[in-house]
């Protein structure tokens, strides 16, 4: 007996629903970036984070407080991340949803490889060298921003030049958003994971002389993203910068507090604040004229 395909279809419906709520339940930020984005890039995006997400969760504490050991377990989730996209049907909402956007979008595998070497350091690494610091930044951040481009970029033509810059572009974003959200949750890490992530961060304690150098390489990281940001599909722009500039009101708000107080507790943009910043930032992009070059469909 063959199953009607209206019957796929609904189910791949509720499973890029159940991806958005992944995202709704742990991420404001980049939910209401997200709600920015063109329909399928917005359902793409979520499927990702998704993700990426219950990888977070396996090593982030969310294994062991129900007992499990997380090295075996996210060795098993990378492998089947690494092959859902070979099939079409899963029985796992978020893996399902997954592998079609894969699929879209022809993510890279080497991209997945690399995040989950990132999330494999967090079940045993506790302390980086600068060397391992560029890496974890890399596996963890930077190559979610090159699927995000690839989720932008799906079907469309791109020269050679114009994608490299796209890359370059997606990178610096990834890398800052990871950094801030280091010093963000300087303290949580330290005290509840064990984790210090900054090899400048000496005897895991944050001064202001270290906080300041951090957050100036953070703008910087900002600065070359935007300069990015024309080369994208307008669908892509107004999300993009949006999540961009929540992150850059997180940086002023890192800035603007002492090492000491922000090791004490977590800060984070108040929701009012967040709506409207996020509506500037979409309406800034949707007065910017088309600058004639970048992606086709």
């Amino acid at each position: 007996m063959s199953a009607s395909p209206d019957y796929l279809a609904r189910y791949d419906r509720m499973c890029d629903a159940a991806s958005a709520q992944v995202i709704a339940a742990y991420s404001t930020s980049f939910s209401l970036a997200a709600r920015l984005l063109a329909p399928a890039e917005r359902r793409d995006i979520r499927n990702l984070y998704a993700m990426v997400r219950v990888a977070d969760e396996i090593v982030d504490g969310t294994a062991a407080a129900a007992g499990a050991d997380p090295a075996p377990l996210l060795d098993a989730y990378e492998r089947s991340v690494l092959g859902a996209p070979r099939t079409r049907f899963h029985t796992d909402p978020v893996l399902h949803a997954y592998a079609a956007t894969a699929r879209r979008c022809g993510f890279d595998p080497d991209h997945v490889r690399a995040f989950f070497a990132s999330m494999r350091r967090d079940v045993t690494q506790t302390r980086y060298t600068d060397s391992e610091f560029t890496e974890y930044v890399y596996g963890s951040a930077e190559v979610i921003g090159l699927m995000c481009l690839s989720v932008f970029l799906a079907g469309r033509e791109v020269g050679a030049a114009e994608r490299a810059r796209m890359e370059a572009g997606a990178r610096s974003l990834g890398s800052a958003f990871q950094k801030i959200n280091f010093l963000r949750d300087f303290g949580q890490d330290r005290d509840e994971l064990g984790r210090s992530y900054f090899p400048e961060v000496s005897e895991r304690m944050l001064d202001d002389a270290t906080k300041d150098d951090l957050v100036a390489t953070i703008r910087a990281e900002l600065d070359h993203a935007r300069a990015a940001f024309p080369l994208l599909p307008r669908s892509a722009r107004a999300g993009v910068a949006a999540a961009e500039a929540l992150f850059h009101e997180l940086t002023d708000m890192v800035d603007a507090t002492a090492a000491a107080d922000l090791a004490a507790a977590r800060i984070s943009v108040p929701a009012h604040r967040k709506a409207a910043i996020t509506a500037r930032a979409a309406a800034r992009q949707l007065r910017r004229p088309t600058s004639g070059k970048g992606p086709r469909p």
